[in-house]
């Protein structure tokens, strides 16, 4: 029997064929090339801390006793919740157990906002530069984000009001905004998150703020959307403990609002997919009770790192940097035209004393076409004699690539 004219296709969906791959991921063959050409990579390209995860975490899921490991509660354990407030408070954040699902990491609770007040084809608005996985998260949830610009020249802060508002169109549901940034290092004041909060007010608005670099703050304070009073009803808080407690591989996050309603359809969205990893919140708990004194040691540490890149970037000549007030990464404009280019040049054509740098090309922190194509991203999150190593070897192969 022939083949039938009317076979069935097995097409994909248009969020498996428009979601994009990782654009700090997919130079990662390009440095294992160079790695079995015998050259040392300084990765600055991804968000991967090298401190020590607390020992109170490892301890903790050692000492776990249970016979089985079983479900726990979708909205999260009881006992890790009330861990939860405890630290928001400390936080100086009025953060009730009843007002957080925890989610399997920062990731899951920015899918869940999404998909929580859009409906397929309504909108986000996002100031690029941002978080690249924001990208991915949109064509998960079927949903557009729509991008306004900011610039390194003046730090990359929010622009003006009006320039806000006039993105708004009926299909706008929230505006998301990541402080401290990633990518940036930006820290927005008080004023800044006040100004979106009135803007969502106006105009029927959620705001997504995902704080997942709270602690990591180096000149300034950090402002929470919690802090600006009024946004009970529209506010929805995106966290992790990732950074915070270098602890990436837990997949342990958090989703915080006052919306009652919210909050119950965001616990049966955590019904849907269970729960979270158990073993994970048992470990975050016990680092959940560090004080202040652990993170006035890393806190320090980061911002030795900080001040090298920084120094590090401002000795190429050309380039563009404010430095950054938080999170743990630098953008930079640099004297070049196409960065993704030259982040496969440092990888495949260029070393220093067997030594190369991988950096992240700025364009895949954009959704608008042509924007970031001068711009890298650095992740300090190295050593500070690997990244004084490092930021020379940046300096040098700038250099080269401009002589090609």
């Amino acid at each position: 029997m022939g083949v039938l004219q009317n076979a069935r296709v097995w097409r994909l969906s248009r969020r498996a064929t428009e979601i994009q791959a990782s654009p700090i991921r997919k130079l990662v063959p390009y440095a294992e090339e160079a790695k079995k050409r015998g050259i040392h990579v300084y990765h600055l390209n991804i968000g991967q801390p090298d401190i020590e995860t607390p020992p109170e975490f490892w301890d903790a899921v050692k000492s776990y006793s249970q016979r089985v490991l079983a479900y726990g509660h979708s909205q999260g354990l009881a006992s890790y919740l009330n861990a939860l407030s405890v630290y928001y408070h400390r936080c100086g954040l009025n953060i009730a157990p009843n007002e957080i699902v925890v989610t399997t990491g920062g990731s899951e609770a920015i899918v869940f906002a999404f998909s929580l007040i859009c409906e397929p084809g309504q909108r986000i608005i996002v100031f690029e530069p941002f978080y690249t996985n924001y990208n991915g998260f949109a064509s998960m949830a079927s949903i557009e984000l729509v991008p306004l610009e900011t610039r390194a020249e003046n730090g990359f802060h929010l622009p003006l009001r009006e320039a806000i508002e006039s993105a708004i169109d009926d299909k706008v549901r929230g505006i998301i905004i990541c402080n401290p940034n990633n990518p940036t290092g930006t820290l927005f004041s008080y004023d800044e998150m006040e100004t979106l909060a009135e803007i969502a007010r106006d105009h029927g608005l959620f705001i997504l703020s995902d704080e997942v670099y709270r602690e990591f703050v180096y000149e300034g304070v950090h402002t929470s959307i919690f802090d600006i009073p009024g946004v009970e009803e529209f506010a929805i808080m995106l966290d992790s403990i990732s950074k915070r407690y270098s602890a990436c591989g837990a997949r342990i996050g958090s989703l915080v609002t006052k919306n009652k309603k919210l909050h119950q359809a965001a616990v049966k969205f955590g019904q849907a997919r269970l729960c979270s990893p158990t073993l994970e919140q048992v470990g975050a708990e016990a680092a959940l009770k560090l004080g202040p004194a652990y993170f006035e040691k890393i806190m320090g540490e980061y911002k030795r790192r900080r001040d090298i890149v920084y120094e590090g970037l401002m000795a190429i000549p050309g380039a563009v940097c404010v430095k950054p007030a938080g999170a743990f990464y630098a953008m930079a404009k640099l004297p070049i035209s196409d960065s993704e280019e030259f982040a496969k040049f440092m990888l495949s054509e260029f070393s220093h004393d067997n030594k190369t740098v991988m950096v992240a090309p700025g364009p895949g922190f954009y959704a608008s076409p042509n924007r970031g194509l001068d711009e890298c991203r650095i992740a300090y999150v190295l050593n500070t004699d690997a990244l004084k190593d490092a930021m020379a070897i940046l300096k040098l192969g700038v250099e080269a690539f401009r002589k090609r």
